[in-house]
């Protein structure tokens, strides 16, 4: 059996989980040790560098980075397909995609910085806050012209380009921050949410926040450490964060990603 290791509340654990159910294939779920420590290791850091979720292990195959891992679900287990079929509409899933992962992405994982980890108060925290909505809200725009009159973002079917937005859309409601009511990416979510697949993965993330209680005091502790890496580290100071950043360094409770060993 494939043995995915993952977190709930990533969205790049999220996107693997429901093309594996969308695609019927059985897996067992693993929360690595150690995870957001910096200190992980053992199976898990085997084949797996970087050190982050999801990690796909099938059978001597160790796959990281959720792109890729989809692609390696699409090749080995076409059917359903996720990808459409044409080439330019290929093209136009896998740009969804890369959207999402590095400018939507950078939102969700920042305002969990200030609201879960608290690494911002009062001014500073409203400010990062109030930038992050406006930027929201301009890929919600942004997501329904892109949508237009489909019925779903890869077409006549669910697929690539949906489960790639779902998890960024959802994650931003944790925050109070949703689609217009009726609008159409509204109208899609409530589709996309009906489908098990995706039902079942966003319950798995609502579920893992309760276990979210003490992670500011870890932090402060040093014991705990987000990865601020790329794409992450651009949005914190770009939104107001470079503080946020400077306080990480001297307190040594963030962390980037490991060299190559």
């Amino acid at each position: 059996m494939l043995v995915l290791y993952e977190h709930p509340l990533s969205p790049y654990a999220q996107k693997v989980k429901i093309a594996l159910r969308e695609k019927g294939i059985e897996f067992e779920s693993r929360l690595p040790d150690g995870i957001g420590t910096g200190g992980t290791s053992g199976e898990f850091m085997r084949g797996n560098p970087r050190g982050e979720v999801p990690f796909l292990r099938d059978s001597d195959a160790a796959i990281f980075d959720s792109t890729i891992i989809l692609e390696y679900l699409e090749d080995k287990w076409p059917t359903p397909p996720m990808l459409p079929e044409s080439p330019v509409e290929r093209a136009r899933a896998r740009l969804i995609e890369d959207v999402m992962d590095t400018h939507y992405e950078p939102i969700n994982w920042g305002l969990g910085e200030i609201n879960y980890f608290e690494r911002a108060e009062g001014e500073l925290k409203e400010k990062i806050e109030t930038r992050a909505g406006k930027q929201i809200a301009g890929l919600h725009d942004w997501l329904e012209r892109r949508l237009g009159k489909r019925t779903w973002f890869n077409g006549d079917n669910f697929g690539w380009a949906d489960l790639s937005v779902i998890p960024y859309v959802n994650g931003s409601l944790r925050f109070g921050f949703e689609p217009a009511e009726g609008s159409p990416l509204a109208e899609w979510r409530s589709r996309a949410m009906t489908r098990d697949s995706v039902a079942r993965t966003a319950t798995e993330a609502v579920t893992s926040i309760g276990g979210m209680e003490n992670v500011a005091a870890a932090v402060e502790a040093g014991l705990f450490k987000r990865e601020y890496r790329d794409h992450r580290l651009e949005w914190m100071i770009k939104s107001g964060g470079l503080d946020v950043v400077l306080e990480g360094l001297k307190h040594d409770n963030i962390r980037f990603t490991p060299d190559f060993a």
